[in-house]
């Protein structure tokens, strides 16, 4: 499947600050790419380097074929880009607004409003069609930012933060919306601090830190790496002390400790077999309720590799930025 975006050796230093240092990355066509990374870490400058708003220092970004710095006349109008903060003319209307940016985007009168309309629909703004802008909510105005997006269909959006600052029903109806955008095919670039929000929305992740690219590829892969060794839950019907002191002295068991009136475990590496769990408590007369394995989280294998990558490298302490990179 051919690249719809590609950075190639991309760095960039805000004064003594290097925000980006030689970040390389391809995102397929088609895929929803998770941006992850502290504050500080590059995302939002490899995203306004994207937009065509930012010049790196060294390296080339490419959007569908086109460099960014050479043809941006010919990149912007394949991209929708919606950065972390963005401001709207408050005294117009939302259907105006949308007219306005179509305008703008030189699509047919004859056609504004029927994509205008489309627009609406799509992100869920229909019942605030008319109502002026200055009247929405956070949550409204995130999504008239993703509906200025698309407005004129672009193949490529890269989107910083779009859920950020919404309450937790807003945040989920934004996600909804761009859960539909992948679905339609549409390459999606997406930061994000919950981490929690990218585990089912996106297919591929880009972890980033001190503008080093730390890990690229599959969540499930991310989730494999982190995970030093298998963990299981196990509820009984009584006795979860009785029985954390009997699993701590087995073979292959590393740690037991009851957390929540269940039992944790933590096994050996190597140990993919844990049926002897069930059969050693069942002998011992534990009445077994369920034996699962805990499930590893995105935050966990986040923290993992950027702890491994900062030990790794031994990397110096962040130098506040000026200005500061919000990613």
């Amino acid at each position: 499947m051919a690249n719809a975006i590609s950075i190639a050796n991309l760095s960039k230093r805000y004064g003594q600050t290097q925000a980006l240092s030689g970040l390389s990355l391809e995102v397929s066509a088609g895929d929803v790419c998770g941006l992850l990374g502290p504050n500080g870490a590059g995302k939002t400058t490899t995203m306004r380097i994207l937009a065509t708003l930012l010049r790196p220092d060294i390296g080339i970004a490419s959007v569908l074929g086109h460099n960014v710095v050479s043809n941006p006349a010919a990149v912007r109008p394949l991209i929708g880009y919606m950065p972390d903060s963005s401001g709207a003319y408050r005294d117009m209307e939302v259907a105006e607004y949308l007219e306005f940016f179509a305008a703008a985007y030189d699509i047919p009168e004859a056609q504004r409003a029927r994509i205008v309309d489309d627009c609406i629909a799509l992100t869920g703004l229909m019942e605030k069609r008319d109502a002026l802008i200055d009247g929405l909510s956070r949550g409204m105005q995130q999504r008239l930012g993703l509906a200025r997006c698309l407005i004129h269909d672009p193949q490529v959006l890269i989107l910083d933060e779009p859920a950020s600052g919404l309450d937790p029903r807003a945040r989920i109806e934004v996600l909804e919306v761009l859960r539909t955008l992948g679905q339609m095919g549409k390459t999606v670039l997406i930061s994000s601090h919950i981490l929690s929000e990218l585990r089912h929305l996106c297919n591929t992740i880009c972890i980033i830190d001190r503008g080093r690219l730390l890990y690229f590829g599959t969540i499930d892969e991310a989730l494999k790496q982190a995970r030093t060794a298998h963990r299981l839950e196990i509820r009984l019907t009584g006795r979860p002390d009785a029985a954390r002191d009997m699993l701590a002295g087995l073979d292959g068991v590393r740690k037991a400790e009851v957390l929540d009136s269940h039992v944790s475990i933590e096994l050996h590496d190597g140990i993919e077999d844990f049926s002897f769990v069930a059969s050693r408590l069942v002998e011992a007369g534990f009445g077994v309720l369920t034996i699962k394995e805990e499930e590893i989280l995105l935050e966990d294998a986040f923290l993992r590799l950027t702890d491994d990558a900062q030990q790794a490298t031994h990397m110096p302490p962040p130098v506040p930025s000026a200005p500061p990179d919000r990613g």
